[in-house]
């Protein structure tokens, strides 16, 4: 049995060098947990990387609890999930908070305009990386363009696109499942939610009890994020920006596209860009300490669900292999999120190569539109480098995000003392 010492040291290792997105980071624990060490199998691999998809939350956080959980247990799998995350925990907190505190500096929005313009760039390599994976039948090509219609044409919910996208992979698979050899520990399996549910809802429940409501608030907001982000962060950003942005009016569309552009340049999953906004909003509510307490909430109503699927679900990762209906409902699921990803790309370059965009409603239509007028020249020059680094040289993301910065600040100190 692997101690908890080295458990410790590799997903250490892991979790500081897991910059990228989630591709980077699954192909890094491939490398550390399969080629390097012999802790899991290839298949073993496989086998816990579908299940991981098929659940919400990141799916390469998820890979790392499972993969100490195989070797440990829950202690494992607490070291090998945290230690993933912790790293770019601290860097987002840190970044919030100088954001916070010197965000409405001219200095600071030049600079992010730069990681504005390649963040675009990112999620196009996003999309391509996902097509290439996920669309292999004709019928994935169209359950993405309707995935992306849907989304971005008439506004349908996130997670109704997921659900249905399931339901239709699944009922198109008709070969029959051969009974599972597996023995299920449910009963185990019901304890460890009915406990993981009461540790989840806790800090929520003292926020309630002191009558601090936007902490009750954000509690729950983040708590209903955290069960249908399927797909990703990329999958899942347009709903959550619009509930940010328009409902609870916790950030402006600049501020939470300054917020992916901060979770890209750190370690760890891109989803801690939760945490940014949930500090963000704490520090317009009450400063500092009020951002801290609101940013640890996020976290861990975020991340605990995160823990719970793994520790509960484990033992069906075994059983997965052989059930087509399951893994015909992960294949929709991929599918589809190549249409969110699409919207994602789509939403992101309007708003950040023109300075408007405007709304347009024409019966079940609900889209969005630039004004021409309003096109801006730098980031559309720092797209195209950035596209140019990225996809043709394929240089490292955080050089890039350094390089687009940096001249996004140089050009905006020539036109204009800062």
């Amino acid at each position: 049995m692997i101690g908890t010492k080295k458990l410790a040291q590799v997903f250490g290792r892991i979790g500081l060098l897991s910059f990228g997105g989630p591709a980077a980071q699954i192909a890094l624990m491939h490398r550390e947990l399969v080629v390097e060490r012999d802790w899991l199998t290839e298949a073993q691999f496989l086998r816990a990387l579908s299940f991981c998809m098929l659940l919400p939350g990141p799916e390469a956080m998820q890979l790392a609890t499972y993969a100490g959980w195989k070797q440990r247990g829950i202690v494992g799998g607490l070291i090998g999930g945290g230690l993933f995350v912790i790293p770019g925990a601290i860097v987002i907190g840190i970044l919030a908070l100088t954001y916070g505190a010197y965000g409405d500096l001219r200095w600071m929005q030049s600079l992010f305009l730069g990681v504005k313009a390649a963040v675009v760039i990112i999620v196009i390599e996003a999309l391509i990386k996902v097509s290439k994976r996920a669309l292999r039948r004709r019928n994935h090509y169209i359950i993405a363009s309707v995935s992306f219609a849907a989304l971005f044409v008439f506004a349908v919910p996130f997670p109704i696109v997921i659900l249905c996208t399931a339901l239709i992979g699944a009922l198109q698979t008709t070969v029959e499942a051969p009974p599972t050899l597996v023995k299920l520990p449910w009963a185990h399996s019901a304890k460890i939610i009915a406990i993981g549910l009461l540790v989840w809802a806790a800090p929520i429940g003292f926020a309630a009890i002191f009558h601090q409501a936007l902490l009750v608030e954000i509690g729950l907001f983040f708590s209903k994020l955290a069960v249908v982000t399927f797909g990703g962060a990329y999958a899942v950003l347009a709903y959550m920006t619009q509930a940010v942005v328009n409902t609870h009016e916790w950030l402006t569309t600049a501020q939470m596209m300054d917020a992916l552009g901060l979770a890209e340049t750190t370690p760890g999953p891109l989803i801690l860009v939760t945490q940014f906004v949930g500090m963000m909003a704490g520090y317009a509510a009450g400063g500092i300490w009020e951002a801290i307490i609101a940013g640890a909430l996020t976290l861990w109503v975020t991340f605990v669900p995160c823990f719970i699927w793994i520790f509960a679900g484990a033992p069906l990762i075994d059983w997965l292999e052989g059930r087509p209906k399951l893994t015909g409902a992960l294949s929709a699921i991929t599918a589809a999120v190549v249409g969110v990803i699409a919207n994602l790309t789509v939403w992101f370059a309007m708003h950040v190569f023109f300075g408007e965009v405007r709304p347009i409603t024409v019966g079940p239509i609900q889209t969005i539109l630039p004004i021409w007028a309003t096109i801006e020249i730098l980031p559309i020059a720092l797209g195209i480098l950035a596209g140019f680094l990225l996809l043709n040289r394929h240089w490292g993301l955080p050089w890039v995000l350094l390089i687009c910065a940096g001249l996004s600040l140089l050009t905006a100190s020539q036109m204009q003392p800062l």
